[in-house]
């Protein structure tokens, strides 16, 4: 059973569209405010500029400050909400895979490192040239998305491509953890990967060693060199963020979550949810739909 409603980019557009969609912040906000009121998912690309106004902005259940330069990137999947203050604005432009790959076939969305990474965060904070740089490029954005010119879609598609080259170029080290150019960095791509398709199933860290051909010591190793962490905590991680989308909504019983993580022992699930979260799955579910 899915709880989190997952926004489709067609809800977006006016007509059929051609698979973009762009709007200042504030019309979007006031136009589809019963769609993006409340915690949700996309199957799209995501991308927001604040230019004024502040606010609270949750990503997978992380919180980030909005403020004037804030930048947030989102793949599809992602969950997210926010509480913005009334004063609001900047731009907001979505897209699928397939715009993007249709017009750039070579290259990949996932070679930018905000997209190429779950351990790299969603969040740019922009400031000086490179704020009037993206500032600039999403205006244009809006400007051509507005008009009806040839070549339409593939200007918004450089244009969209140009911004994601800013925003790589502004990209924090800090925030940029595994980088493409790494092998370890490649080894912990591919973990997330088999993780991904296989932490309902697959809770312990040799079965993912054995499938990169790699002893468990040496890929501890490889998580503690490039994460800080071990490759248990990798897959208790993606356990517990699953675990906290089931727990939004009072569809499903505490049981009946922990049954569709993989775990037959109700209390058992309780106990690791506690643990690693100072709260009981009962608590965070009362806290978090108050």
């Amino acid at each position: 059973m899915e709880n989190i409603p997952i926004l489709h980019l067609d809800q977006f557009l006016l007509s059929g569209g051609n698979g973009v969609y762009i709007n200042d912040l504030k019309t979007h906000l006031l136009d589809h405010h019963n769609k993006i009121s409340h915690p949700h998912k996309h199957n799209f690309y995501l991308n927001v500029l604040f230019t004024h106004g502040e606010g609270i902005h949750e990503i997978d259940f992380n919180e980030f400050e909005v403020k004037p330069g804030s930048f947030f990137v989102m793949a599809p999947g992602q969950v997210h909400h926010w509480e913005l203050s009334d004063d609001v604005k900047g731009f907001v432009f979505l897209h699928s895979k397939e715009f993007f790959m249709l017009r750039d076939s070579e290259f990949e969305l996932d070679e930018f490192p905000f997209f190429y990474s779950k351990q790299n965060t969603p969040e740019i904070v922009l400031d000086g040239e490179a704020f009037s740089s993206v500032h600039d490029l999403c205006h244009n954005l809006l400007q051509e998305y507005k008009a009806s010119h040839e070549y339409k879609a593939l200007k918004i598609h450089s244009l969209i491509t140009l911004v994601y080259i800013a925003l790589t170029r502004a990209y924090s080290p800090t925030n940029h953890k595994v980088k493409r150019n790494s092998h370890y960095d490649s080894t912990i791509r591919t973990l997330e990967h088999l993780v991904e398709i296989s932490y309902k199933d697959e809770k312990g860290p040799s079965y993912y060693a054995d499938q990169l051909n790699i002893t468990l010591k040496h890929l501890n190793r490889i998580c503690n060199h490039v994460l800080g962490t071990s490759v248990s905590q990798v897959i208790t991680a993606r356990v517990l963020l699953e675990a906290k989308r089931l727990l939004m909504f009072r569809d499903l019983s505490i049981a009946e979550v922990a049954n569709q993580l993989g775990y037959s022992d109700y209390s058992y699930f309780s106990r690791l949810f506690k643990k690693h979260t100072t709260q009981t799955p009962q608590q965070f579910r009362k806290g978090y739909i108050q």
